[in-house]
């Protein structure tokens, strides 16, 4: 049995609120050095507390052994619209279960957004069957990054 068979994803309750916070934080940093953040961190905590994990379709993984929550998934009707793993998390096939989650949850198809300097989640998305359908030059979200919209049909 593998480590990330000891994962469990289920639904975010409140007392999760900061650790799926951490886990963002963790992994934006991680993942996206050169993009500037517009909140600091207690505010994107404040934002996990009182409004991702209250009102939306929040999923989280949640590892045995006492490692807690290691990954987090917002779902906004056919949006995906946040998909963060630990680092060390990477690789080993626990973002392919958020993935499989989110088409299950949405079958008649799903769009997301990520920064045109995340490569790695370009090769992921498209993997997964997600293909780009619009880039913009990032006027339109708070970091002021170029992004891209990718969409998966079945």
């Amino acid at each position: 049995m593998s480590a990330e068979s000891l994962v469990v994803l289920r639904r975010a309750r409140d007392v999760d609120a900061r650790a799926a916070a951490d886990v963002w934080l963790r992994s934006f940093a991680a993942a996206l050095p050169t993009v500037v953040r517009p909140h600091s961190d207690d505010e994107v905590r404040a934002y996990f507390r009182d409004v991702v994990v209250p009102r939306g379709e929040t999923w989280v993984a949640e590892a045995d052994g006492g490692s807690g929550v290691v990954g987090v998934m917002v779902l906004d009707g056919e949006v995906l619209s946040q998909l963060y793993l630990d680092p060390d998390r990477r690789g080993r096939g626990l973002g392919d279960r958020f993935v499989t989650l989110a088409k299950e949850r949405s079958p008649r198809g799903l769009s997301l957004w990520t920064f045109q300097v995340n490569k790695p989640a370009h090769r992921f998305y498209e993997r997964h069957g997600f293909v780009p359908v619009e880039y913009t030059d990032g006027s339109g979200n708070e970091e002021r990054e170029p992004d891209v919209r990718y969409v998966w049909r079945p």
